[in-house]
């Protein structure tokens, strides 16, 4: 079964752009690799839980959006081998590149599919 790589981060409202400006360039790099999806999505219903939630998690202030992605690929082997030709890529490198969100409130983790139906 499938392999993926899931996301979260907050996105300041007035970086929305910017944000989908560098996920569409680095997505098609990803998929140029050997991924087989790259997707992101912007937060519409996402509620600040009392306990837990996502925005709790990525600690997002009132004028960021949660954004949730995710990459799948065909295996964790697969997986490893596109992200260490994506991370290389001279394409991203360079200040053009300049994340537009504080990447040290990003969650990520790699995850083995359990069910797809």
């Amino acid at each position: 079964m499938s392999y993926v790589d899931g996301f979260v981060v907050a996105v300041p409202r007035e970086n929305i752009e910017a944000y989908k400006k560098f996920s569409t360039f680095a997505g098609s790099i990803w998929k140029e690799y050997g991924a087989l999806e790259y997707v992101e999505c912007v937060g519409d219903d996402v509620p600040y839980g009392e306990l837990t939630s996502f925005p709790r998690a990525v600690q997002a202030k009132e004028d960021e959006v949660v954004v949730f992605s995710w990459i799948t690929y065909r295996s964790r082997q697969e997986r490893d081998d596109v992200n260490a030709k994506v991370m290389g890529d001279p394409r991203l490198q360079g200040d053009q590149w300049q994340m537009p969100f504080d990447g040290k409130r990003m969650i990520y983790g790699g995850f083995e599919m359990l069910l797809k139906l």
